[in-house]
């Protein structure tokens, strides 16, 4: 019986012993193992059925291990997420907590799924064409590589409890970590040096800005698709976060410089030190100088923009970064170009430089505002800082520039005079000078408002009496700023340099027309560079409004003086033969007088009208205005005497002889005054003319 209880497997039943009293309740009737259990009652198994039975309970107390799971990434991926997070969160209490158990076999099924991804795309890489579209399902192992770093730091924060085991597994995620972070770097670098069909930003912002006119000037300033953008973002956020900034930053520095450099290169700049700046021809400085102002300009509103926004796309949890980038970047440019600057203030100073430095100073003021934006903080005061300076060099070699044509006016000293008493290169040349810096006006109210109070260009100081008005000037625009009437009535230092500079020319030529021998001639001298200035003056607004109208009816004043001594000097001794002084004696003309009369105005006219017409008035009007004047005092002089005293002479021949000129030959011969042509004498005409009217018996005519 107990072999039976030990061995269930053996087919035999247990039955009540006889005599032994039953339960009157229906007793709770065991079924055995070796006995089956029917409607009639238990039967005793059969010898198959005993035997099934006995496979069916081996496979029960066997149990099999369940099923192996096929695991994805996918899958796998979303293990490790359950995984993750059931870590505690970091408190100072969290010694006190249980560490929870790794799933190794989870953790190491999704690192070898990984690592075969990875392999994969590694493959890909090198075959990837420049400016192709990032893989479908590099959102996926971006997501595992996020994975894979906080597997690392997860577990490794969980390192003082682990065994050797979990030791391992620690190394292979530091393993992967790093191959992946290889393979970001990888796919970091190959979207970053993408080359966009169109190389040039500026052409690129033009399509863009003809498609929407809207669109920020530097929005398609990279060429980078919103999609490559995207891509770059993340990386540069995954590897960040992996602790993998300095080799995400380096990349980003070596990709982007070569780029910039390249969109320099495009506008021609080229980087140059100062003694080489310093060394260059005028020639080759003017056209360094387009250059320098085109890249600037560029600069501050594209190219700077536009590194700085694709910084910000590309980091943009990470602010500090993408500024310390922006700025690592441009910096050196922005060095290279103020140092330019700064080359371009030390040069030798000459008058004709100055319009480029205006410019120059120009591109400087009209981009600092924008350039302060782009730079962060302390960056952004040295930035004000070095482009205040450079500025500042700059105004102080213009108005040095500028002063310097007061030398250029007084070095002039020549002897020689100018042929018919025409205007003097000086005059062009100062006039024309002034005139287009006038049209810099108002940068140069700038100019000498903030840095006036510098050494002249002959190496000495402003009086205290010109340093007294600048001061003056400026409190009085500090006193009265909201008082328009009084800055406009309120003389500027640059309008009282302007007029410094026309008094040392008013002074040069009224020296220059002392050469003239001739008095006439002084005074049409006179007359035609007073008549150019005062011509350039009304043609120029700006130079109009600096010089002012009082100065301008001071200079007509003087041309009208000047009108008066040449009409005094020339045409006043000829209406002296005129007069009628001497003529008469007891009423009777005294016909020898009269003689000697007519001879005299014949030798004067032909005299004046000999040397006056190789003389010079280029302005039209002055020179109508002059013929007009002599006209209207000669013809009716001389008609006046000869209708009074002709009759007094025999008719005829001797007529003739005394009478040379009509009053209409007198108006014929002033319009050929001052042409500048050389004439044939008067004298020698009528003569001519005298010998073919009377063939027969030539006189002598005495002039």
């Amino acid at each position: 019986m107990d072999e039976e209880k030990n061995n269930p497997d053996k087919s035999s039943t247990v039955s009540p012993k006889a005599g032994e009293a039953t339960n009157t309740e229906s007793p709770k009737v065991e079924t055995k193992p070796n006995e089956i259990e029917t409607a009639e009652g238990k039967t005793p198994k059969k010898e198959g059925d005993q035997l099934g039975e006995i496979e069916e309970t081996k496979e029960v107390h066997e149990e099999a291990p369940p099923p192996e799971i096929q695991y994805t990434l996918e899958t796998a991926s979303e293990e490790i997420d359950k995984f993750l997070s059931t870590l505690p969160a970091k408190t100072d209490d969290e010694n006190n907590k249980a560490s929870p158990e790794i799933p190794e076999t989870v953790i190491g099924k999704f690192l070898d799924l990984f690592e075969e991804q990875l392999t994969k795309h590694d493959s890909t890489v090198e075959g990837k064409v420049k400016g192709s579209q990032v893989p479908e399902d590099d959102t996926l192992i971006l997501n595992a590589v996020d994975r894979v770093s906080k597997l690392a730091t997860s577990i490794g924060e969980l390192k003082s409890d682990a065994d050797k085991k979990q030791c391992v597994l620690i190394n292979r995620i530091g393993a992967i970590k790093q191959r992946a972070m290889c393979f970001l770097e990888d796919e970091f670098r190959l979207i970053l040096e993408h080359i966009p069909d169109s190389s040039d930003p500026k052409t690129e912002t033009k399509d863009a800005e003809e498609s929407a006119p809207t669109e920020d000037y530097s929005t398609n300033y990279s060429g980078y698709t919103p999609e490559m953008l995207s891509s770059l973002n993340k990386i540069a956020h995954e590897m960040i976060s992996a602790g993998y900034e300095s080799e995400c930053v380096e990349i980003y520095m070596i990709s982007r410089r070569i780029t910039f450099d390249d969109n320099l290169n495009h506008t021609g700049f080229e980087k140059f030190s100062i003694d080489e700046v310093q060394k260059m021809s005028w020639e080759h400085l003017e056209r360094e100088i387009a250059t320098w102002i085109s890249t600037f300009s560029e600069c501050a509103t594209l190219y700077f923009p536009g590194e700085k926004k694709l910084a910000e796309s590309v980091f943009t949890d990470y602010p500090m970064v993408s500024s310390s980038l922006f700025s690592n970047l441009t910096r050196g440019v922005m060095i290279q170009l103020l140092n330019f600057a700064e080359a371009m203030a030390m040069t030798k100073r000459s008058a004709e430089k100055l319009f480029k430095v205006l410019d120059m100073y120009e591109t400087l003021r009209d981009n600092m505002a924008a350039l302060q934006e782009l730079y962060p903080g302390e960056c952004s005061n040295e930035v004000k800082t070095e482009t205040a300076t450079a500025k500042m060099r700059l105004g102080e070699a213009a108005i040095c520039m500028f002063c310097d044509l007061e030398n250029s006016i007084k070095s002039d000293t020549g002897k020689m005079t100018v042929p018919g008493g025409a205007v003097h290169p000086l005059t062009r040349y100062t006039m024309n000078y002034l005139k287009y810096a006038c049209e810099y006006k108002n940068t140069l109210e700038q100019v000498f408002k903030e840095h006036c109070k510098i050494e002249r260009n002959d190496s000495r100081r402003r009086t205290d009496f010109e340093v007294g008005e600048v001061d003056q000037y400026n409190r009085n625009n500090n006193n009265n700023s909201n008082s328009n009437n009084h800055e406009e009535h309120q003389p500027s230092p640059f309008s009282n340099q302007l007029v410094r500079v026309m008094d040392l020319l008013d002074t040069n030529l009224e020296g220059k027309s002392k050469l003239y021998r001739d008095i006439s001639l002084s005074s049409i001298f006179m007359m035609n560079n007073g008549r150019y200035i005062l011509q350039k003056i009304k043609g120029s607004t700006e130079i109009h409004d600096a010089m002012g109208d009082t100065w301008c009816r001071k200079k007509s004043s003087d041309l009208r003086n000047y009108h008066k001594n040449y009409q005094r000097e020339t045409w006043g001794r000829l209406l002296g033969c005129l007069t009628l002084e001497g003529l008469m004696e007891k009423g009777k003309v005294v016909k020898p007088v009269l003689k000697e009369r007519f001879k005299s105005f014949n030798a004067m006219f032909d005299e004046i009208h000999r040397t006056q017409t190789s003389w010079v008035v280029s302005d039209d009007q002055l020179q109508s205005e002059l013929r007009v004047s002599i006209s209207a005092v000669v013809i009716p002089a001389y008609r006046s005497f000869v209708g009074r005293f002709s009759q007094y002479l025999d008719p005829g021949r001797q007529s003739e002889k005394y009478i040379k000129l009509q009053p209409e030959d007198i108006e014929t011969y002033i319009e050929e005054l001052f042409d500048g042509n050389t004439s044939t004498s008067i004298t020698s005409s009528i003569q001519l003319r005298f010998l073919i009217r009377y063939p027969r018996k030539e006189p002598k005519l005495a002039f």
